[in-house]
């Protein structure tokens, strides 16, 4: 599989467009390139916009890594957990452009963005571990309860439920829905906007906010 996530900054804003031509499936390679990204964004922009591509934001966890065995399974899930942990730290503005299918380890990354835009079409969005005889782990567990709607949790975490545009953005993995032309100038004029906030102030606020539930995906992680 081909990782390509295409990175450019321009006004302030680095937009990481991924694209590997199938289903932007989280891999080991896929993970380096992401935070090898974020180190860019960090030196050269003052907001990060994620944008899937055509029709797939992310289908999850790359399977073929996982077929390897039960090691490489752990080490894949730890690797991407911490990169998830990074995006729900990151500093800056993070806004996720939802191309089409966000699942699992897409929904993941959704929950863990700050702004979330996705497009009307008959998408699916969500975590779908119980269906697959996963647990759900503490980072899932953490993202979700810090981001999703209390009366969606239920169905969303436990049922396994499979959301489409209109219906994630009342469950919270979403915040706003667009036509598919719009997505890309929506997201980076929001991203824009929010790079003009003073970056130190959205930084510290942010970590506070958040602060149990990193506490928590950090001591899963460390333990």
């Amino acid at each position: 599989m081909t990782i390509m996530i295409e990175y450019t900054c321009t006004d302030d804003v680095a937009l990481l467009a991924i694209d590997d031509g199938k289903a932007n499936a989280v891999g080991n390679a896929f993970v380096e390139a992401f935070e090898a990204c974020l180190d860019r964004a960090s030196a050269e922009a003052k907001a990060v916009v994620i944008l899937g591509r055509p029709g797939v934001f992310s289908g999850g966890f790359d399977l073929k890594e996982f077929q390897k065995g039960p090691e490489a399974t752990r080490s894949l899930v730890a690797k991407g957990a911490r990169m998830l942990l990074r995006v729900f730290c990151h500093p800056q503005p993070v806004i996720a452009a939802c191309t089409g299918h966000a699942v699992a380890a897409g929904g993941f990354l959704l929950l863990a963005s700050d702004t979330r835009i996705g497009i009307a079409g008959e998408f699916k969005i969500g975590l779908n571990e119980t269906a697959i005889g996963m647990k759900l782990p503490v980072f899932g567990l953490e993202l979700g309860r810090a981001r999703l709607s209390p009366c969606h949790i239920t169905a969303a975490m436990v049922q396994g439920q499979l959301f489409d545009p209109a219906s994630a953005r009342e469950a919270g993995f979403l915040d706003r829905v667009v036509a598919p032309d719009q997505l890309k100038n929506t997201a980076l004029e929001h991203a824009r906007v929010l790079a003009k906030l003073p970056g130190a102030a959205y930084a510290a606020n942010k970590l506070s906010v958040r602060e149990a539930h990193i506490a928590a995906i950090r001591a899963s992680l460390n333990g």
